[in-house]
């Protein structure tokens, strides 16, 4: 049997949202600025998924521009805020935060930027007041990670905008992980920039999103033709904005069902780990609404994590021990260190990320063989 336990770092392209491209790659390929009826169709469609897209995240068409996925969006929101607004030059951003944010800050820093960092606490969680605290008239943005990659801790954005609108400074969210995963709504978090990447809710990857709040002065990332109402050049990718739009839609209305699914599968997997006497770290906060559905970040006692890994691999299980964009790695991970997992367990720490497409029985073959490696093997 083969389990996937990975759909933190990608998911498929469901069979739904691939039908719903495949006519844009044969039929309706026409380029969108070009003025035939080809290309007028492609321009229409567009134009539908960005009306459709800004009705499910609850804000003005105007203000959705597509980009090449998450890292791409991360970075313009960044660094076209910085190169556009000269005149303040500190950013404000957490010690947990995905490397498309945090090397981009360090990109920046060594433009003259000053960037602050916000500790967490050992569940991932800021500390508001240390926020409010560090904000001053100098702060250009303020990049926070909505919910985590690693450990799924959930931020309390809008409190965070309350802060930041009071400062009079911007406001960027890394919501790679929280769209289709749990409830947003770009009006009521009141955020000026939010990035979001198609592969992490079953579109294809290379297709993303950044909302971009009207007013919000930035600079261009990518230079050419008239694209994206002139903001971002490049030939429109039509069939993955289908694609990103559809999964878009799927999964915000199927939320209240992935997540009581997913959280009573997270709290079974646990609930076994207890009964066979594994030692192990739950990391980030308890199973709930502060909390990813599916994300179980977990460190066992004195195992080797790549080991384990790799004798999961050897029987088709197929999980993480970490972030996926920094498997080059053999040292924890900046975010397990920030929230100071202790040292008899951090080298061996998994990500186990459930999907909606994951069954009981693939979770029993999963701890079946995952207690049998502990208890036998290691």
């Amino acid at each position: 049997m083969d389990v996937y336990l990975d759909n933190a770092s990608t998911t498929n392209v469901s069979k739904e949202i691939l039908e719903a491209m495949l006519p844009y790659f044969k039929e309706e390929f026409g380029n969108p600025s070009s003025l035939h009826e080809k290309g007028i169709n492609s321009r229409k469609v567009i134009n539908k998924s960005r009306i459709k897209i800004a009705e499910l995240l609850n804000c003005k068409k105007s203000e959705i521009y597509f980009t090449g996925g998450g890292t791409e969006s991360i970075n313009w929101a960044l660094k076209g805020l910085a190169f556009k607004n000269r005149t303040k030059y500190e950013i404000i951003t957490t010690n947990i935060e995905h490397h498309a944010t945090s090397r981009t800050c360090e990109f920046l820093e060594a433009l003259g930027f000053t960037i602050n960092y916000l500790k967490v606490d050992s569940n991932g969680f800021i500390n508001i007041n240390e926020l409010r605290s560090m904000v001053n008239e100098n702060t250009l943005v303020v990049s926070i990670i909505m919910a985590n990659n690693e450990i799924g801790t959930i931020q309390n954005i809008k409190e965070i905008s309350g802060i930041c609108d009071e400062a009079r400074t911007y406001l960027h969210v890394d919501a790679v992980q929280a769209v289709c995963h749990i409830e947003l709504d770009v009006e009521e978090l009141s955020v000026d920039l939010l990035s979001i990447s198609g592969h992490k809710f079953h579109a294809p990857k290379g297709i993303g999103l950044l909302y971009i709040k009207e007013g919000t002065h930035i600079e261009n990332l990518i230079h050419g033709g008239q694209q994206e109402r002139k903001k971002r050049a490049g030939t429109e990718n039509v069939p993955y904005i289908v694609g990103i739009t559809k999964a878009l839609e799927l999964g915000i209305s199927n939320i209240g069902n992935y997540t009581k699914l997913l959280n009573s599968y997270s709290k079974t997997f646990l609930e076994r780990l207890d009964k066979e006497n594994i030692e192990y770290i739950l990391n980030g906060p308890n199973i709930g609404e502060d909390r990813l559905p599916g994300n179980l970040n977990i460190s066992f006692k004195d195992i080797d994590g790549l080991v384990l890994t790799y004798l999961l691999n050897k029987r088709g299980i197929y999980v993480s021990t970490g972030s996926a964009c920094d498997t080059e790695s053999i040292e924890p991970s900046h975010v397990i260190t920030a929230i100071e997992v202790p040292n008899n367990y951090i080298n061996a720490t998994i990500r186990f990320s459930i999907g909606n497409e994951t069954t009981i029985g693939e979770l029993d073959y999963v701890l079946d063989n995952l207690i049998s490696i502990i208890k036998n093997e290691i």
